[in-house]
Order: C-alpha cells, then structure tokens, then sequence
C-alpha cells in the first residue's frame, strides 16, 4: 500500500500492470476522505496523448515504480473522467470507476475491492466464470527523420551589358563681328598690315568604364510545413471465441 508520506514523489513514477508491461507514466494524484492516496491519472498512448485513471488502493511501489494488479488493456479501456487536478473526484462518473474496478464505496472517499474481483482483473484466476476476449489495434504514430539537405551556394558569372551614355564635343565655328564705335579702338589696336596666327584647343567627352558593388537582394534557406495523407498497414491479432453447444454444434460467437 502506498502511505500518503509518499504522494509527493508519485508524479513522473511509471506504472506497470500486473504482467510487468508498461502502462504509462503518473501525471495527477487524487486522495480519499482520510488523505490517503486513491486514484492516479496515468499517461499512455503514442507521446502520452492518452489518460487513463487507475486505483492506488492495492498498488505497490517498488523503487520509482508504480505496479497495479490490472493489466495494461484493462486500464485503457476505463471510463474517462472529466476532473480537474486540484479538486477531489466525485459524482456519477467516479462511480462508474468504482463499478468499472469492482470496487466498493461508502460515500466517504473510501475504497475497497472484492476478491474475486481482483483475481479476474489482475489475470489470476478468480470465481467469475466470463471470458474476456482482447484484440491489437494499430497504434499509428509520426517521428521526423531527415529526409534530403538543402543548400545555398553563391557563385560568379561574368555578362556583358550594353548602356547608353551622352557624350559631347566642341566644333570650331567661324564668327564674325562688324567695326563700331564700341569696338573701333580694339581693332585699330597693332599694326595696320601684318601676319597673324590664332589657335583654340577643342575639347570632347569619352566614355570611362568602371565597376562598383551594390547589393541587389538578401537571400535565406525557409522551410515550410506540408500536409499530407499517407495509408499505412499492419498485422493485428483478434480473439475469437466460438460455442461448442450440445444439439448445435460450434460456431463464432459475435
């Protein structure tokens, strides 16, 4: 029997069945009218999607181990019981618990179990005469396993490219500007008759060609997440269970 000394330490406890196979983990623990430890929610399924809860009455710690005298399939077929941790199981639904365990319940909290009961339950033997037939199902699940690599990777190229650019020049033009009275004594400026030379250097633009760096776009790896169906089979056993009645001869029972 487990005291009330040790509730605090029963969370994350693993629970066995009677036949040794794990049914889960232990992740709420619920006390009777005298403190004592009486249910436990244990965690079963794929990742612990399940919940199941189990009586603490004749359970047996054994080191961080939780064994109840029920087997593993049993346990996961109890009625679901919509109860909050921190509030003490009551009502309908807990009876249907202590119907569902064959165990008795006085109205103050307090548990018990019958005998014969037990035996059934735990895979004994027992004085109840019914057969109880199981099957497997499928328990279908999902695990990330890497499936390809992706990768960036930045390299040159080299391209040519063809742009437009406005070039311009100077052209050397005759201009001509008649004698006035503004300009007469710049003119009559020298000698009268002589040789001269004037000269005037032209310019013009060319194209100059050069590079620079500018940074067009950043660029990164996502991922994103795709959904999809996929069907997946596999072997289960099934009990079957056939009448062998006098005058009738065998045959399945549905």
């Amino acid at each position: 029997m487990i005291t009330r000394e040790k509730i605090d330490s029963l969370y994350g406890y693993d629970v066995y069945d009677s036949t040794g196979d794990k049914v889960g983990s232990i992740g709420a623990v619920w006390t009777d009218g005298t403190g004592e430890p009486a249910w436990a929610s244990v965690r079963t399924g794929w990742f612990g999607l399940g919940e199941s809860l189990v009586p603490l009455r004749d359970a047996d710690l054994q080191g961080e181990r939780v064994v109840v005298p029920f087997e593993k399939a049993y346990i996961k077929d109890a009625p679901d019981v919509d109860a909050e941790v921190d509030e003490p199981l009551s009502g309908d639904e807990v009876v249907r618990l202590y119907q569902y365990y064959a165990m008795s319940w006085d109205g103050s909290g307090r548990t018990g179990r019958t005998k014969a009961q037990r035996g059934r339950r735990a895979g004994q033997g027992g004085a109840d005469d019914a057969m109880t037939r199981s099957e497997e199902r499928l328990a279908v699940g999902t695990e990330a396993e890497p499936v390809g690599r992706a990768r960036l990777r930045k390299y040159v190229v080299t391209e040519q490219q063809q742009v437009s650019v406005p070039v311009a020049r100077e052209e050397a033009r005759i201009e001509r500007e008649p004698i006035t009275d503004a300009n007469r004594a710049r003119s009559l400026d020298g000698p009268d008759i002589t040789e001269a030379e004037h000269e005037t250097t032209l310019y013009a633009q060319r194209p100059v060609v050069d590079t620079e760096v500018v940074p067009v776009e950043r660029v990164r790896l996502g991922t994103e997440t795709v959904t999809e169906q996929r069907n997946v089979q596999g072997r289960v056993r099934k009990e079957r269970i056939e009448a062998d009645l006098p005058g009738e001869g065998r045959h399945p029972v549905d």
